[in-house]
């Protein structure tokens, strides 16, 4: 026979543990600085690009550096992969308890657009003319991102699931939306590089 206080235990439990994954949902405040992050490094990218030359836009500082074209569209594919990778997986990973959400959020946001350590880029995403121009590039960035705000305003449960990052972290849907703002971030900063060096074509 079960004793009347071992469910009440139960159904408490049951109810701290509903309350606790209710509390993890991202809240409006959290969305607002994540859509904000999305559209300051939009327009940074935006900014970095405009009114470029031919020479300017495929001018490498080294041959195994990127043209500023070939950041560009490794912005634009880098939003879509990281965000499929989002619906199609990390939506679907278990639960995570016990991280540290607000580190991993701010350590995204601090770490990723510097340049510090170099990283080699997924076969899926490295530059291979895949838009045809740099323009084209341009155009499909800005719907991507688009897409990608949309997804940030509409989607609940954001927090409800983690999976293995690039650094080794699990990490909720919503810090992989953080990366992809910061992750555009660093590429703009790469090609502020590319038009620091020396040699980079004044038109």
């Amino acid at each position: 026979m079960i004793r009347k206080s071992s469910v009440t235990l139960a159904l408490v439990c049951a109810l701290f543990f509903a309350l606790t994954a209710r509390a993890q949902e991202v809240t409006p405040a959290e969305k607002d600085k994540a859509l904000a992050y999305l559209e300051s490094t939009k327009k940074d990218v935006l900014d970095a690009t405009r009114n470029l030359s031919p020479a300017q836009w495929n001018f490498k500082s080294a041959p195994d550096r990127w043209s500023i074209a070939e950041c560009m569209e490794h912005i634009a594919a880098a939003e879509d992969y990281i965000r499929g990778s989002v619906e199609s997986g990390v939506m679907k990973a278990p639960a995570v308890p016990g991280r540290d959400i607000a580190a991993i959020d701010a350590g995204i946001i601090a770490n990723v657009p510097e340049r510090k350590t170099k990283f080699q880029a997924p076969e899926a995403i490295k530059p291979t003319n895949r838009f045809g121009s740099p323009q084209a590039a341009i155009d499909h960035f800005v719907e991507s991102r688009a897409t990608t705000e949309n997804f940030l305003k509409t989607t609940t449960g954001l927090r409800d699931h983690a999976a293995d990052s690039p650094n080794g972290q699990k990490w909720d849907a919503y810090e992989f939306i953080l990366l992809i703002a910061a992750h555009s971030e660093r590429h703009t900063n790469q090609i502020k590089e590319v038009k620091a060096d020396p040699n980079y074509p004044k038109s």
